[in-house]
């Protein structure tokens, strides 16, 4: 299955920038069986899980946040770049290769002790996951576990996560 999945990710070479090998998933996402697959794949691995919400982070984990929800009874909330969220948010900080980056949650979205999935396509660095995974904390919700489709395991961004919850991936390179 895995496998499967892998041949239709797409590597663009030096994008965005030079030295990058840039791992594109609108090759599998646009294929109805092979996007099904990555969904059902997911589900399979977090189905027993007891898991109240999914936090997505903007924007490709919206893209597996939303079915996941739905195929698990579960909510979902959106974890988005600063100012995208119309009222009252908790903000996070995080240092990105060149320069800094902010992402926010609502602060209703999620309650005290409900158990929390942080999604997203892909794991590199962990800066982004790690600052989704202390939005949670923020609200004194529980991480329960934090899935991507893709890993990128020379970069060692799992390391980050190693104090939030399980790290599932569906794909390493």
């Amino acid at each position: 299955m895995i496998e499967n999945i892998k041949k239709y990710i797409r590597n663009v070479p030096d994008f965005p920038k030079a030295g990058i090998n840039f791992k594109d998933i609108t090759t599998a996402l646009k294929d109805k069986n092979v996007f099904r697959e990555i969904i059902d794949d997911m589900y399979e691995k977090i189905k027993n899980r007891n898991i109240d919400k999914i936090a997505a982070i903007e924007s490709r984990g919206f893209l597996f946040g939303a079915p996941l929800a739905y195929k698990l009874g579960c909510g979902l909330v959106l974890i988005r770049k600063q100012g995208k969220l119309p009222t009252k948010t908790f903000s996070q900080s995080y240092d990105l290769e060149y320069g800094s980056a902010t992402i926010e949650i609502h602060q209703d979205a999620i309650r005290e002790n409900e158990n929390v999935l942080v999604i997203d396509d892909l794991l590199a660095t962990g800066g982004t996951a790690e600052a989704a995974c202390k939005l949670v904390k923020k609200i004194n919700a529980n991480v329960d576990s934090i899935m991507f489709l893709i890993e990128l395991d020379e970069l060692q961004g799992k390391k980050r996560l190693e104090n939030f919850g399980e790290v599932i991936s569906l794909i390493h390179y």
